[in-house]
């Protein structure tokens, strides 16, 4: 059984796919990027602002269908600049904790909307 997964407290689509689908136990997480769900705008600041902003709309979705944090298990973190890692890193690492998800992190030429980070995640449901 395929469900989608749509919550107001993370930024909407914006094109066509789903903020998540949720499938076989997982929840297949859409990337996320720095949009504040209140105004639609990118968040203010710096790329920790960027990093923390993500993942709050990551963890809202996560929470619409059925999971949190703590079930992710891969993520992918897109970064426009790769020498932003280590700070992204700092504000990833606070959000994972002791047992984080696997990861890949790559640099891309250009994200949405002018964004610095965009990640998405694939988590369990049960």
């Amino acid at each position: 059984m395929r469900k989608t997964v749509t919550t107001g407290n993370a930024p909407a689509a914006i094109g066509p796919y789903s903020q998540a689908v949720s499938t076989g136990g997982f929840l297949f997480c859409s990337g996320q990027i720095p949009l504040d769900p209140a105004t639609g705008k990118m968040v203010e600041g710096g790329i920790e602002a960027q990093t923390e902003r993500v993942l709050k709309n990551l963890e809202a979705v996560l929470a619409a269908g059925g999971s949190t944090l703590a079930m992710v298990v891969k993520t992918t973190v897109y970064l426009a600049d790769l020498a932003d890692f280590p700070a992204m890193n700092a504000v990833y690492g606070k959000f994972f904790g002791q047992a984080p998800p696997a990861r890949a992190t790559v640099q891309v030429a250009k994200l949405p909307a002018g964004a610095m980070v965009e990640i998405d995640a694939v988590a369990t449901t049960a």
